[in-house]
């Protein structure tokens, strides 16, 4: 049995106006400061910031204003949820093109391990109409330790004994995860990504199989 392992965001879906916006607002909230993309993809590629409230926490720290990591956490979703799933969750677009997960699935399972929690996860899958594609769905709230560590994919691979993994993810901590756990990486960088070149060559450094410019190439990359 074959799997294909997919992160979420910045993979199956483009986050720059949720996730991404979400990042830039709240440590605006907090500091006054208005952040750049490359900026948050600078701290990115550093590694140890899949999870984008740590990365706005510790912003805001560095900028010499002290938070509860939960005042941080609440502000981010008033942003990314809004009142009633309204807020900038609604910015996000799906994707890989028509077809192209039926045809993965004809012969391999498709799966996700994602930094979301369960909320953040389901709210873009029911709205998409994409509830059952993917099993299983790892979540943060699955693991006890999240990427860069190893535990999803390892949760993934525990449950399907004997099954071969490839993980498709779009920063260092994902490519981290994979080369911990020992499992086969492809690497996203999208041709406007910002500081593109320096992610290609974390991710190349990490041991990326491929490295391309959105899930619709993994065809082209996949190992048989």
């Amino acid at each position: 049995m074959n799997i294909i392992v997919f992160d979420m965001d910045g993979v199956l879906v483009d986050v720059t106006g949720s996730y991404r916006a979400a990042i830039i607002e709240t440590i605006r909230f907090f500091t006054g400061r208005t952040i750049s993309n490359d900026e948050i993809q600078d701290w990115k590629n550093r590694g140890g910031y899949n999870n984008d409230w740590v990365l706005c926490h510790h912003f805001c720290r560095d900028c010499g204003v002290e938070l509860a990591y939960e005042a941080v956490v609440d502000q981010f979703n008033r942003f990314f949820f809004g009142a009633n799933d309204d807020g900038l969750i609604l910015e996000e677009k799906w994707i890989p093109e028509d077809g192209l997960l039926a045809r993965l699935s004809a012969s391999r399972k498709l799966a996700i391990f994602t930094g979301r929690d369960r909320r953040e996860l389901f709210a873009t899958l029911r709205r998409l109409q994409l509830d059952g594609i993917f099993h299983p769905t790892i979540t943060a709230e699955d693991v006890r330790h999240g990427k860069p560590a190893p535990d999803g994919l390892l949760l993934i691979r525990d449950s399907h004994p004997g099954a071969r993994l490839v993980f498709v993810g779009d920063t260092i901590d994902d490519a981290r995860s994979a080369l911990a756990a020992q499992v086969p990486f492809i690497g996203i960088a999208a041709p406007d990504s910002p500081r593109r070149a320096d992610l290609v060559a974390a991710l190349n450094g990490a041991g990326a199989l491929a490295v391309i410019e959105n899930v619709n190439q993994i065809e082209g990359v996949l190992p048989a």
